[in-house]
């Protein structure tokens, strides 16, 4: 059966309270856990954005659970760099850490003022970077010259176990392009109609018999205008679709366009309910698509969430069918 799990928000919680929350994830049978890599959040009332790559070495270390981290190599961070800090957590937590690359958002990536390209420069930009890195994680010397530059570079600090290498995929499109290299695939949850199309291009593109780890937005609350609330609050934002979320480079931006977002809107881009039950539903559909299923809760309420979910949500769905 799939296995559930809990995703860590760095946009919208401090660092030192996002380690509390996982903590409790765990504490509720949560199995397993992934975080995002941003250095802006999506809008000014998420209000935070540590670095994640220091709190996955904390987390790993807080918890037992496998984790994933999803970031954009070839902007931020030099792809040579991203393959020494995912050598280095895979080797002090064997077998627990996987990485998740992605083509990248400029609200992130564009932050050191270099031109933001369209999306097939960028999908081309990701596969040198993934070369490069997979190539220093099998321990070879490497000497690229390229999109980016690499010359006799080779890390010393291997982990035991390769580290598994995903591809981040929203649409059917750049699913069949992440299959040809990744290990797996971490693509956001929707209808299951939706999630299965990406799925399964994935899978006709090379990905077949690859894990496929799927990011499930919901909002939950004891009332259903509570749940309502907490959506538009936090994640309005982030639903103008098409390439708006990868071109905007502001939190002020976004938060522009969610003013504009109706209500009709938020309940068909996020599953938003005072109902455990109905969550559990749609949380179930997904398990048939998907081998782990991140849970995003998209409210401040994580507590309350965890406590909930944790006892009369996560037992039913480790049941046999």
């Amino acid at each position: 059966m799939a296995r559930i799990g809990y995703h860590a928000s760095q946009e919208q919680f401090s660092p030192r309270d996002l380690l509390e929350l996982l903590c409790l994830a765990e504490e509720a049978g949560f199995e397993a856990a992934k975080s995002s890599d941003h250095f802006h959040p999506w809008s000014a009332a998420q209000g935070q954005s540590g670095f994640a790559w220091s709190w996955m070495g904390a987390a790993l270390q807080a918890c037992r659970l496998p984790m994933g981290l999803i970031t954009a190599p070839g902007w931020r961070y030099h792809p040579a760099l991203v393959a020494q800090a995912a050598a280095t957590l895979a080797q002090m937590f064997p077998g627990r850490f996987w990485l998740a690359l992605g083509s990248g958002e400029a609200i992130n990536e564009a932050i050191l003022g270099r031109y933001w390209p369209d999306k097939p420069e960028r999908n081309a930009r990701l596969r040198e970077c993934v070369a490069i890195i997979r190539a220093l994680l099998a321990g070879e010397e490497v000497t690229h010259r390229g999109r980016v530059t690499v010359v006799e570079a080779r890390l010393w600090t291997l982990p035991d176990q390769p580290v598994p290498l995903f591809g981040a995929a929203v649409t059917p499109e750049t699913a069949a392009e992440v299959g040809a290299w990744a290990d797996g695939l971490l693509t956001v949850g929707g209808t299951p109609d939706q999630v299965a199309a990406v799925v399964d291009a994935f899978r006709e593109a090379g990905g077949a018999g690859k894990p496929v780890h799927i990011q499930h937005a919901l909002s939950w609350d004891q009332t259903e205008a509570a749940a309502l609330s907490q959506a538009r609050d936090q994640w309005a934002p982030v639903l103008a679709g098409g390439e708006v979320n990868w071109d905007l480079r502001r939190p002020a931006d976004f938060d522009r366009l969610g003013a504009l977002v109706s209500d009709d809107h938020l309940r068909m881009a996020l599953a938003i309910s005072a109902d455990p039950g109905w969550h559990a539903a749609r949380i179930a559909a997904l398990a048939e698509i998907g081998d782990v299923v991140h849970l995003h809760c998209v409210g401040r309420n994580q507590r309350a969430f965890l406590e909930v979910f944790g006892r009369a949500v996560l037992p039913d769905l480790r049941l046999p069918a």
